[in-house]
């Protein structure tokens, strides 16, 4: 694999043990004991590997997401990835998209062109593939999905920290599916 790869994967062997941690996810400061009602579904099962396309090893699109049950009084639709595995103190996002249509019951890289997007951890609007660091082990992405009592017309390029406050006190329901990915 050469000199650069080898040198990677030892970081991140050493760095296998620092993760932010599931309870740094946004469902969990939103939501608290509230159980996910939204049923999630894409082209991996709950728990599966992404699909390589998602991945900084394939063509780097987010995997097309499905949903169902959502409220009847829900005003807008909020969806996040987040990867709390990445050796950071909160998770590596990866996708932010809302102004979704409480009608909508599906998103993929074309719907979300349609919505507004924050900015992912990179600090750009759109989907970041998934790419874990080589030897960090399994990282799991939590495509969240958050139904809310108001519409969601705020500017484009919002960051987590201004969603999850706007998004504060409005979730009505969420879902999520996880999807997972490794590099060696």
């Amino acid at each position: 694999m050469g000199v650069v790869h080898d040198a990677a994967r030892a970081v991140g062997h050493t760095l296998q043990n620092i993760r932010a941690g599931a309870s740094t996810l946004t469902s969990h400061g939103l939501v608290g004991s509230m159980p996910p009602r939204i049923s999630v579904s894409s082209a991996f099962p709950w728990g599966g590997t992404l699909p390589i396309a998602s991945t900084a090893d394939g063509a780097g699109v987010p995997p097309p997401l499905t949903w169902s049950r959502i409220p009847s009084a829900t005003r807008s639709i909020v969806v996040l990835c987040e990867d709390p595995d990445a050796p950071f103190p909160e998770p590596f996002v990866h996708w932010i998209v809302y102004d979704i249509p409480p009608t909508a019951t599906c998103l993929d890289e074309e719907a979300a062109a349609a919505c507004k997007q924050g900015k992912n951890s990179k600090l750009s609007t759109g989907f970041t593939p998934a790419a874990p660091p080589p030897g960090h082990g399994v990282h799991h992405y939590h495509f969240q999905v958050f139904a809310l009592d108001v519409p969601t017309d705020w500017e484009e390029g919002l960051g987590r920290r201004a969603i999850v406050e706007r998004m504060r006190d409005h979730v009505l329901e969420w879902g999520e599916i996880v999807g997972t990915y490794a590099r060696d």
